[in-house]
């Protein structure tokens, strides 16, 4: 944690160096006249890798979370806060949720890791409980998403810097208390000897949470009648924990990087209730656990004078996932937490108990080259195979003699290779990157002892597509972004097995193909009398084809296609900050703003199928309109080298249908309300010099004016809590 400091601080300046696919800048050079006939050469620092990546040509932005390690706020909450980015919630810490991006979701995005997808680096539990505190930065990728990744993302994705740029040896830890039973602990530390090369870490959490908020439901009278009530949720409660240990060697001579990390990580989750927040549940319960490692080596010949100068990337790793879920209570619970009767058959979710677990081997591996075709053009290489088998029990069944389909064996494996070629021009004014993509997928699923003699299922399926990102400057602080991309998603084995508690297995799955368009200009900060600004503007357009879509009951979801679907958007974001010579009426402190907005039009515009009786319908069940503002104030060196600073963040999300909405009269439509929260912060951050820790105090409101919140239909979030976060660190 000690590496965070490099960023509160001026940034300091970062070695010219190759990782695979981001070249870094050399430092910037000016010969500057002065009196007589000298001159002085002034080298400005290198930018840094995020900043490199920003001004790519790569639909990418580079989100900070140095702020955020100091609030209290989780991954989830920093990311919603970025244009075109949802995160949905189904109720506290880690409760379900679903990403989106730019009209895309689930797992149409994919998310990775210090470049390793995450369900392979130690975070099951899904990006938004991912702890914040263990996260340089998140890189999100619009549309377009970089061959070196070696995926299939079919509308962008997300990947989670944890390693810094330059090693250091530190160690810090964070504790965070909160409302509604609320604990959350990480811990964090590495080692580098330069001399030796060598290089080690490990981090670890603990989260746990009883999400007892108050929620507001129908509950029967004395008479049998249903009213209106407030109570607790009783059977809501979250623990989850894990962690990681690296080793390996840097900058050596045969060597750039040679590194194994392991990891394991597991979580229990009770669940209160069924998909619409209408019937009460008292013991179901659901878990995982998972570990695993990866083994990864860098090498760039090009640095080290080769005969053959070529920088290459290898990349192979394995998951092991249990999956367990638990439905044998012979009660029924109301929302009070009390028993009302005995049921007639255990099982509280649906017809029948359920005791089962899911297993799941996974692996991958990643080969990616690079080598320099001519100056300025750069010829990249990556394959990526990926290899999953599924398979379960339910011990209700065994016992009782009956079939059990969770023990056929499932597996899915998948290809993805690509070429890109990167060309920098016209001084490097134009970026230009163009690329083709193949993907290969090959499914087989066993009948389950139920079906007889049914056969084998098996799908074999090859794509192409391609696409190219152009980046052109158009003056010293204005520049312009365009990209395009023929795309293919390859099903998961959680949208064709199911995951084991509420998804449901749909092995007719169709991969999706889509169209990606993405615009963009933006202004890098502009320094005026009257402050700093800066701005962005984007637009996005999507044609898919066999869309995935996530469509529920009142009891679990399924994934199914939508034959065709088109998705145009626009979004921008403004940020400023105030000049010195405000200074005095701010009583000191400096004033930054920031504020985006987005509007997503996605339409359904299949014509036959089965959703062609709703051609020209919003795709339901996702927001299209959503506004984030962000206001801080921050008084520094009031007693040392300390910061003061005083937040808010508000979120506004307008009202959206749950079903299709050419369905039923307009008055009655399941409807998520539009809804607007607010968030306080309070922080003090201190540097302790060197001889003593860094450390730093925050205190948090969230959901200020108590709104109530929901992401989903019927489902209500938490309303008013509190948290207080104490973070320290060498």
């Amino acid at each position: 944690m000690a590496r965070r400091l490099d960023r509160l601080r001026t940034a300091a300046a970062v070695p010219a160096a190759l990782v695979f696919g981001l070249t870094l800048a050399a430092p910037a050079r000016a010969q500057l006249p002065v009196a007589g006939e000298e001159e002085i050469e002034v080298i400005a620092p290198p930018l840094r890798a995020a900043e490199v990546l920003g001004q790519s040509a790569a639909a990418v932005e580079v989100i900070a979370v140095a702020q955020a390690q100091r609030e209290s706020a989780d991954l989830g909450e920093v990311l919603a806060r970025t244009r075109g980015v949802g995160v949905r919630r189904a109720g506290g810490l880690g409760s379900l949720d679903r990403f989106s991006l730019d009209g895309f979701t689930d797992d149409q995005i994919r998310f990775f890791v210090d470049e390793v997808p995450l369900e392979l680096a130690g975070f099951a539990l899904g990006l938004a409980n991912v702890p914040v505190d263990l996260v340089e930065r998140a890189e999100i990728y619009r549309g377009v998403v970089p061959a070196r990744f070696g995926t299939d993302a079919l509308g962008g994705a997300v990947n989670l810097v944890t390693e810094p740029e330059k090693p250091a040896s530190g160690a810090g830890t964070s504790y965070q208390v909160g409302s509604f039973g609320t604990h959350r602990v990480t811990a964090d530390g590495r080692y580098h000897d330069p001399e030796a090369g060598l290089v080690g870490g490990a981090t670890g959490f603990f989260d746990d949470a009883g999400n007892d908020y108050p929620i507001h439901v129908e509950v029967a009278d004395d008479t049998g009648a249903l009213v209106p009530a407030t109570v607790r949720r009783f059977h809501d409660a979250y623990r989850a924990g894990g962690g990681t240990f690296d080793l390996g060697v840097v900058d050596r001579p045969w060597a750039d990087r040679a590194t194994a990390r392991i990891f394991t990580t597991s979580y229990d989750k009770e669940l209160q209730h069924n998909v619409v927040m209408t019937v009460p549940y008292g013991e179901v319960t659901y878990g995982e656990q998972a570990s695993g490692g990866t083994l990864r080596f860098a090498r760039d010949g090009r640095e080290h004078g080769d005969p053959l100068p070529f920088a290459l990337d290898v990349l192979a790793g394995y998951a092991y996932r249990a999956i367990d879920f638990e439905d044998r209570s012979p009660w029924v619970y109301d929302w009070h937490g009390d028993r009302v009767r005995e049921r007639v058959t255990p099982g509280e979710t649906g017809g029948a108990p359920a005791d089962q677990t899911t297993w799941e081997h996974a692996g991958l591996a990643r080969l990616a080259a690079a080598l320099n075709l001519a100056p300025g053009h750069e010829l990249r290489l990556v394959t990526t195979p990926s290899y999953a088998t599924r398979w379960g029990r339910d011990r209700i069944r065994a016992a009782n003699g009956t079939p059990d389909p969770l023990t056929a064996e499932r597996a899915l494996f998948t290809v993805v290779s690509g070429i890109e070629e990167q060309a920098d021009l016209l001084d490097g004014d134009l970026e230009n990157v163009a690329f083709v993509k193949h993907y290969r997928l090959s499914t087989r699923a066993e009948p389950g002892p139920a079906a007889g003699a049914q056969r084998v299922l098996e799908h074999d399926l090859d794509q192409l597509g391609g696409g190219d990102a152009l980046r052109w400057w158009l003056g010293e602080r204005l520049r312009a972004k365009a990209s395009y991309e023929y795309a293919t998603r390859l099903p998961r084995a959680d949208e064709l097995f199911g995951d084991g508690v509420l998804v449901q297995p749909n092995l007719a799955l169709d991969p999706e193909v889509s169209h990606n368009l993405n615009l963009g200009v933006a202004l890098e900060p502009l320094a005026l009398d009257s402050g700093d600004y800066r701005a962005e503007l984007g637009g996005i357009a999507r044609f898919a084809d066999q869309l995935v879509v996530l469509v529920g009951t009142d009891r679990d979801y399924s994934y199914q296609n939508v034959y065709a679907a088109r998705i145009l958007g626009v979004d921008g974001a403004l940020g400023f900050r105030s000049p010195a010579a405000w200074s005095d009426w701010l009583l000191g402190a400096a004033l930054e703003l920031d504020g985006n907005a987005t509007y997503q039009d996605a339409r359904n515009v299949s014509s036959r199928g089965t959703f062609g009786t709703f051609e020209g319908d919003r795709i339901p069940n996702r927001p299209w309109l959503f506004v984030n503002g962000a206001a801080r104030l921050e008084w520094r060196e009031l007693v040392c080298d300390d910061v003061l600073s005083l937040g808010w963040y508000g979120r506004y999300v307008h009202e959206f249908y749950r079903g299709w909405e050419s369905i039923g009269r307009r008055d009655t439509k399941q409807v998520v309300p539009s809804q607007l929260t607010h968030t306080l912060t309070l922080g003090y951050w201190l540097h302790g010099g060197g001889a003593l820790p860094d450390a730093s105090l925050s205190f948090e409101v969230q959901n200020l004016t108590d709104e109530r919140a929901y992401d989903f239909f019927g489902v209500e979030r938490p309303g008013r809590s509190f948290a207080l976060k104490v973070t320290a660190w060498l």
